[in-house]
């Protein structure tokens, strides 16, 4: 039985569903012996051809000789199923109907090899990513290199299983790195015992590892029993005359259940047994909790139920596919594309769309269960991650090695080799990464003595660190810029994580911009077939026809089209896919991936047009910004574009092809918004770019004489959310005040003699649900909610925020905003206008998170919406946008030395396509604290906290989040104490890792979002907690602690070469006046603005040379722009801003600053070393520290 059609109708506005309709060119990659799809239009006028491409013979490959095996096990050991299933032989038809669409691969049976290794080696080894066994191992020792380097030539378009290329708006890929993920280890283990079952069903998308399904004891292990080494030299494997079962997993995968939202468990400081952010000072009121959140396990710092967005905790238990809602079950897709073995029914929901779990089916291809003497030899067993032989291609893992022989195909690689004694050292040495214990104390272990060392801060930036892992596996890891843990060795147990104290979650930037991307244009998404999993570098390959998930252990086959390399044009070789090559790969996706025709982009602008926007000045900017960057929008020929202004009342504007000019419509009637005209508000952006011109020049001058005062932002909204409702798209709005009329009418809750409260700051949450009601409504209908704020008065950012929050919106905030008094703001301005008009964005978007069996998610952080389990819900996803996850360990990962994580994101692409970015991340796992502490990431632990944070300030109170954050330091500091000896109590001790602990949260605590005592708006304390929650870990960093450089001494020593640019690299100062001197100049870098404060004594020359006026009593107060001087000193130091500004995607605005200037206080408050009035300084900061823990 096959899948069920897809029944979802297609929204109004979208014309009649072809039904022959088709993806874009590309997508679908023909096989060998198929007839290709021909030419189709769809409804979106976009022509799409399928390709033509020629069938190549049929790949056979030649038995190996009978000295191994007999003639019927050599076919079925060799001989390939004919290349089927990849594609239809004629158009798809919205999406997959019937299972006669799906490949069937043939049955195969493997028989126990001998092992015929001359030599091994005894050693103990901790096996990555498997099942440990602390006996020894035989280890066949391997000579030469067993992944080499390989040169991928370019390959043509049309290629017969697909091509791999680079983002055309990046540059090419020439040669992917040929480097195998998998260390040179191998065990005798006999086919026999390995597992055989196919890969099933494909649905898209994966759902997050609190949704993994749980391990059966069939796939626990990873097959085989290892020979033990009891003083002596094991050459065999198993015994040939031993009976062979071949092993076949039936038995049904279920999800374990996912823990509950985060509670807001109580951590004090060492006297407390839980960790992280939930302790309270004895003063702070006590926070109720639900029984249900109560019994969380795990790192419960602080984390709690929001409403399913912003900070959202997984639900309690994995949903089935018809458990989702209604409103999922309606927009219903399948998918295909990844299937090589059974077809299994899939409802059509989101879940299904990303790949949710779902029951499984028997495999067609299944064997008979072996008996129970066998299940039990496999379930004793285990091997380690990436073991391999050389009769197959490098990386795979096989049983016991045969006899060697010739090979009888020039494509096969040669057989097993007999190998010299000489190379035990270099298997030692490929093996030298995989144990954590050194002989020598790591350097991130070294004890720093925080109150005697006052140098703790890095001349230059603080890098990420580096998993212990092997050179392999390193160089195949994610970036850090896109996937981050605070923990780069995780703990075995939950136990363990608590005694070190420390938060375990992960930070990710999933879409951001990439210089190279590869691009997988294949017909087959190969994905596990129970956890749904994508294949990448660290998955091990039994042989070529099977490869075990890293995740849930399942062995899954590989499809046919998976057999063929389109970079090498080579068959056979699917561990030098550039799937298994990449940790971060892009594929396109077909139409099973697709909920609907792939929507065209959209752009709504909504602008408040009352007197108090006119006096501010923002429409000249914008409307010149949006005539410069028109035909720089993201978006095909599809898009298009609508305004709507508003007042005390709404008006819209015809832009229909054909009319002479724009025509305004008004509705006054606010309390019962209507569209009047709904076919010719959003218009294409081609074919009526004249009239919306026409409306830019004109809309500046339109409203000059108003004297309208209120605001009906939320009638505007509504009628944004009908217009946008059909297709879905990106709603901008730009508000100047508080609104005031009609639904979602605000009024004034700042008192401003609170801004210096040291006790209670109050609403710092919504005060109506008007806003976050009608955001959930937009993300239902694929439509995010961009906020632009310039307001010179209190407009209630708490509650204008939720529009944005739970609609995978993004939030930018310009106080006391003025044109011409506030030059800076309108710089900024005009420079965010330009990247937020033109940085790329991904339409109709869902993202998961997996992660290895053993570990659940329970909360998330970012802007979005749970749409299901764990499924993100994002209307739109850009490539500035953060967010952060909190883990927890459920179950023992004693059995496996590595875990993985991994995020899939799947988008409509401005173009029309359907992608998925999938990125990949791979830990070792440790059993001692003091490993725990050697692989602490500081700045992705303070980020992750700066999460939660938020979350307790909201829920509980600013002083219970502000106590947690001092009680994150004591008590991650005392547990390390305790663990060393020797240590005085008046001394104050922290790992190297984690020196800049408190310095960090020293920072947060004075960062906008949570200082106490110094006058902060309640506006700009909201705004620094919304950053929080949706900044990437990189930009985040420099808010809560920016970097300080002296630049009036800038010399051509130390420096970088950049794109033949030289730029100077200055150290980095201590954030405190005592490093600021009259005689010179610093640049202090906050992230979104440069502050360069010159000195009084600054030398003549300098002002001269880089600021353009003869002495500093002519430097004017409002500077934010350094003239291009002819001298070597302007242009080191216009160089080295360049540089800090090229690596963030928002341009810095530079503010001048002299002793007198206003702008000077800001200045002071980023010194977070010194002390203030109603905070310590850093000394004093750690002298309570080291109090509290000695208490």
């Amino acid at each position: 039985s096959g899948p069920m059609q897809n029944q979802m109708q297609l929204p109004s506005g979208y014309g009649s569903h072809l039904p022959n309709y088709s993806a874009p060119s590309g997508h679908y990659s023909q096989v060998p012996n198929k007839a290709a799809a021909s030419h189709l239009d769809n409804q979106y006028r976009a022509s799409y051809y399928p390709g033509y491409y020629s069938a190549p013979a049929q790949n056979v490959m030649t038995s190996v000789g009978s000295n191994m095996l007999n003639a019927q096990e050599s076919q079925q050991l060799y001989n390939t199923a004919p290349l089927s299933g990849g594609s239809s032989d004629r158009p798809v038809q919205g999406a997959v109907s019937s299972a006669s669409y799906l490949h069937v691969s043939a049955q195969q049976s493997y028989s126990a090899f001998d092992n015929h290794y001359s030599t091994s080696v005894s050693s103990s080894v901790a096996s990555q990513g498997f099942p440990l066994n602390s006996d020894h191992y035989t280890m066949p020792v391997v000579s030469g290199a067993m992944y080499p380097n390989v040169s991928y030539p370019p390959v043509a378009a049309g290629g017969v299983y697909g091509q791999t290329f680079t983002s055309q708006s990046l540059p090419a890929v020439g040669q992917f790195k040929e480097t195998n993920a998998f260390s040179s280890q191998s065990t005798s283990v006999p086919h026999s015992l390995q597992q055989h079952v196919p890969v099933g069903y494909n649905t898209t998308l994966s759902t997050a590892p609190s949704a993994q399904p749980v391990q059966d004891n069939l796939s626990r292990n990873l097959t085989g029993s290892v020979a033990k080494v009891n003083n002596q030299i094991n050459t065999g494997g198993i015994d040939s005359s031993q009976p062979v079962h071949s092993v076949s997993q039936n038995v049904p995968f279920t999800k374990p259940g996912v823990g509950t939202s985060a509670s807001s468990a109580v951590m004090s400081s060492v006297r407390s047994p839980a960790p992280g952010l939930s302790s309270k000072s004895p003063s702070s009121p006590p926070v109720t909790q639900s029984p249900e959140l109560a019994h969380q396990e795990g790192m419960q710092y602080g984390g709690y139920v929001n409403n399913q967005a912003s900070s959202a905790p997984a639900p309690l238990s994995s949903s089935s596919d018809d458990e989702e809602e209604d409103e999922e079950d309606e927009e219903a897709a399948l998918d295909s594309s990844s299937t090589t073995s059974s077809a299994s029914p899939v409802l059509n929901n989101y879940d299904a769309l990303e790949g949710g779990g779902y029951p499984e089916t028997r495999s067609v291809t299944s064997s008979p269960v072996p008996s129970p003497s066998v299940l039990q030899t496999s379930k004793a067993s285990s091997k380690p991650f990436g073991y391999g032989y050389p009769a197959l291609q490098p990386g795979y893992q096989n049983a016991t090695p045969p006899t060697p022989v010739q090979p009888s195909n020039p494509g096969h690689h040669p057989g097993f080799q007999h190998y010299p004694q000489a190379c035990v050292n270099q298997l030692s040495s490929s093996l030298g990464g995989l144990s954590l214990q050194h002989p020598q104390q790591p350097e991130s272990l070294r004890p720093v003595n925080l109150t005697h060392d006052r140098n703790i801060l890095p001349v230059s930036s603080v890098p990420a660190p580096v998993p212990n892992l092997n050179s392999d596996l390193r160089k195949l890891n994610c970036s850090p810029d896109s996937f981050r843990c605070t923990l780069t060795n995780i703990p075995q147990t939950q136990a363990l994580l608590n005694k070190a104290k420390l938060p375990l979650g992960l930070l990710l930037h999933p879409f951001r911009d990439l210089t190279q991307l590869p691009v997988i244009t294949s017909s087959t998404i190969v994905r596990c077939r129970s956890c749904r999993t994508y294949i990448n570098p660290f998955v091990s390959f039994i042989d070529q026809r099977r490869w075990k998930c890293n995740l849930c252990y399942r062995v899954n086959d590989v499809p046919e089209e998976f057999m063929y390399n389109p970079l090498t044009r080579s068959y056979g070789e699917p561990h030098k896919r550039p799937e298994v090559q990449n940790s971060t790969v892009e594929f396109i996706a077909s139409s099973d991936y697709m909920l609907r025709p792939p929507q065209p982009a959209v752009y709504l602008f909504v602008l408040d047009v009352s007197h108090n926007a006119v006096e501010a000045g923002y429409l000249t900017i914008l409307c010149q910004s949006l005539l410069e960057n028109l035909d720089k929008l993201p978006g095909d020929s599809r898009t298009r574009i609508g305004f709507i202004t508003f007042d005390s009342t709404v008006q819209f504007y015809n832009l229909q092809e054909g009319l002479s000019q724009p025509q305004m419509l008004i509705v006054s009637d606010i309390d019962d918004i209507f569209l009047p005209t709904p076919d010719s508000l959003l218009v294409n952006l081609h074919e009526s770019k004249e009239l919306i011109k026409d409306l830019l020049n004109a809309l500046p001058n339109m409203f000059t004489n108003t004297r309208e005062t209120h605001s009906a932002l939320g009638p505007a909204l509504q009628a944004a959310f009908k217009l946008m409702s059909p297709t879905g798209g990106r709603i901008s709005v730009f508000q100047t005040q508080l609104p005031s009329l009609g639904a979602g009418l605000l009024h004034s809750r700042e008192d401003p003699n609170q801004r210096s409260s040291t006790k209670v700051v109050q609403h710092l949450g919504p005060a109506t649900d008007f806003y976050k009601k009608l955001a959930l409504d937009c993300s239902g209908q694929q439509t995010a909610v961009d906020l632009f704020l310039l307001s010179s008065q209190y407009s209630d950012l708490a509650s204008l925020a939720c529009m944005s929050k739970y609609s995978a919106g993004c939030i930018y905030y310009y106080p006391s905003f003025h044109r011409s008094h506030n030059p800076a703001q309108a710089e900024k301005l005009q420079k965010d206008l330009k990247r937020y008009l033109t940085r790329k964005i991904g339409f109709e978007a869902v993202m998961r998170i997996r992660c290895t069996k053993g570990l659940s998610i329970h909360t998330f952080h970012g802007n979005f919406f749970v749409r299901s389990t764990d499924l993100l819900s994002l209307a739109n996803v850009n490539p500035d946008a953060g967010f952060a996850v909190q883990m927890s360990i459920e179950e023992s990962l004693t059995d496996t030395s590595l875990v993985c994580f991994q995020t899939a994101l799947l988008y409509t692409s401005s173009k029309g396509e359907r992608r998925i970015r999938v990125h990949t991340l791979c830990l070792p796992v440790v059993s001692s604290l003091s490993d725990v502490y050697a692989g602490a990431d500081v700045q992705a632990v303070v980020c992750l906290l700066a999460n939660m944070a938020v979350d307790r300030s909201v829920s509980s109170s600013l002083a219970d989040a502000r106590d947690a954050l001092v009680n994150a330091v004591v008590d991650s500091l005392a547990a390390y104490m305790s663990t060393a000896s020797n240590l005085q109590q008046s001394m104050l001790i922290a790992p190297n890792s984690l020196k800049l602990f408190p310095l960090y949260i020293l920072a947060l605590l004075k960062q906008k979002a949570f200082r106490t005592g110094t006058s902060t708006r309640l506006d700009d304390r909201v705004y620094a907690m919304c950053q929080m929650k949706s900044q990437p870990l990189v930009h985040l960093m420099k808010m809560i602690h920016p970097n300080l450089y002296r630049i009036d001494k800038l010399t051509d020593e130390s420096t970088i070469h950049v794109n033949d640019r030289v730029v100077p690299q200055p150290p980095l100062q201590k954030l405190s006046a005592e490093k600021l001197t009259r005689e010179g100049a610093f640049l202090m870098d906050c992230g979104s603005i440069f502050y360069l404060w010159i000195g009084k004594n600054c030398d003549n020359n300098f002002i001269k040379d880089v600021l353009g006026y003869p002495n500093y009593a002519s430097v004017p107060q409002k500077m934010t722009q350094l003239p291009e001087v002819d001298a070597p000193s302007s242009e080191r130091t216009r160089s080295f801003i360049s540089w800090l500004r090229d690596s963030r995607p928002l341009s810095p605005v530079l503010q001048v600053i002299k002793d007198e200037n206003p702008a000077k206080t800001d200045f002071f408050q980023h010194l977070i070393e010194d002390r203030t009035e109603a905070a310590f300084s850093y000394y004093e900061f750690l002298l309570n520290i080291q109090q509290q823990i000695c208490k």
